[in-house]
């Protein structure tokens, strides 16, 4: 039975309180207004009788009078295979003029899959993109952040993902959006042909706060219904500061006592919630997690990305419109490296890094005017050569291809002694001249 009540004793922001009994922590509340248009308010708060709300929407036009009624239930999702190709609102609604979304629903926010299910990540998640794959694989199961600063090409790089993985599902949160971000989303999955595949929960920089921590949990609990039904999903959320920052003005509109920043103390916990959504599940699908987290200041000891590196298993550094090869890690690399990928794969990987930070070095000693070596002189023309066809984030080639380009970039450069690779393997799969 629903409880009305028909008086607002408190409006701040987007927050609303109530005098009401018997709810719970996160029910679902309808406010119905004078004008018979009505909103939805999520329980934030609970101090005796006084219940506190957060609604979905902007709360003008909303009068104490107004008439409250609490559903006896939480914040649900709908899942389908209808959901592909769809753009929805935080809460759930449909934004793309699309019919209503027809399927099940299920809970959002609720614990991480049971650990009994979980199985040891050992599978690559292929992007094409060189300084992933070779590099710093991603690993199916995987949650790992893009660490950067605001006017990177962050964005770019998550559509580049998008329209070149072998993931069955691609689910994209996007939280503070600008527009015209959120329309290249738009235009990106329309133009690659991935969007039959995409699904996407959008929060513009002009909604509700509220709906900015839905995005994650909505976009999450989809991954799961997909996992669940044998489909290897990569959930793709951007900006996870986005997401800090809203908690961040909720808990300063409810005067919590805030910890470090002005963030609330639960930072840690929010953000470890949601990561730890990543999952293999045994005999099923499973869930690899990519986030961009941009650094304020390009402050790495900043408190989101500072909790956010206890959370995930290394970070991909965006640094200058690409990837930084030295502060970067993939700490699952390891689990596929040699394994799942050729025997080769680790001995040219890290050869090509050795010689590509010897080359910083020769550039120091270019740019003060020393004389330069033959050595000196290679190593120059090796990391042109490096940055354009590794580094640069428009390269598109398959890991084989990628590994085969990074043998000719060597024997182009260096003689075979040079290089620092084993003999069986310069044997193997050194160039041919």
């Amino acid at each position: 039975m629903k409880k009305v009540y028909d008086r607002i004793v408190d409006m701040r922001g987007n927050l609303l309180s109530v005098l009401a009994e018997g709810v719970s922590l996160g029910e679902l509340a309808r406010v119905q207004r004078h004008n018979g248009r009505s909103l939805y308010a999520s329980v934030l708060r609970i101090e005796g009788e006084k219940v506190t709300l957060q609604a979905f929407e902007n709360t003008r036009g909303i009068s104490t009078g107004d008439r409250v009624s609490f559903l006896g239930r939480e914040m649900k999702a709908t899942c389908s295979d209808s959901l592909l190709g769809r753009r929805l609102s935080g809460s759930g609604e449909p934004i793309d003029r699309g019919p209503v979304i027809i399927g099940d629903q299920i809970d959002i926010g609720s614990p991480s899959f049971n650990p009994i299910r979980r199985i040891i990540p050992r599978d690559l998640v292929r992007t094409n993109i060189p300084m992933i794959d070779v590099f710093n694989c991603l690993v199916k199961s995987q949650k790992i952040p893009i660490f950067s600063v605001a006017g990177e090409p962050y964005n770019q790089l998550l559509m580049r993902i998008a329209n070149q993985t072998d993931a069955d599902v691609v689910i994209i949160g996007g939280m503070g959006l600008r527009f015209d971000d959120y329309q290249a989303f738009i235009d990106n999955a329309e133009s690659s042909g991935s969007s039959e595949k995409t699904v996407m929960f959008i929060h513009k920089a002009t909604d509700p706060a509220v709906e900015c921590l839905l995005v994650p949990d909505m976009a999450l609990a989809c991954a799961e219904r997909f996992a669940t039904l044998d489909k290897n999903v990569l959930v793709l959320l951007t900006d996870m500061t986005a997401f800090a920052d809203a908690l961040k003005e909720i808990a300063i509109t409810m005067d919590q006592i805030p910890s470090n920043r002005g963030y609330p103390g639960s930072l840690y916990s929010d953000l470890a919630s949601r990561y730890e959504k990543a999952v293999d599940i045994d005999g099923s699908g499973s869930i690899t997690i990519i986030s961009v987290t941009t650094m304020p200041g390009g402050d790495v000891t900043h408190p989101i990305p500072d909790n956010t590196g206890y959370i995930t298993e290394g970070q991909f550094y965006l640094h200058g419109g690409s990837i930084d090869p030295f502060g970067s890690l993939s700490r699952l690399k390891q689990q596929v490296i040699g394994k799942v990928t050729r025997e080769d794969h680790g001995d040219i990987a890290n050869a090509q890094i050795r010689l590509y930070a010897e080359s910083k070095k020769a550039r120091e000693r270019q740019s003060m005017g020393f004389r330069l070596s033959k050595w000196d002189e290679k190593l120059l023309h090796y990391s042109t050569l490096f940055e354009h066809r590794m580094m640069n984030l428009s390269v598109n080639i398959a890991l084989e291809a990628a590994l085969d380009l990074g043998w000719q970039t060597l024997a182009e450069c260096f003689e075979p002694q040079e290089v620092g690779i084993k003999q069986s393997l310069i044997e193997k799969y050194w160039p041919l001249q």
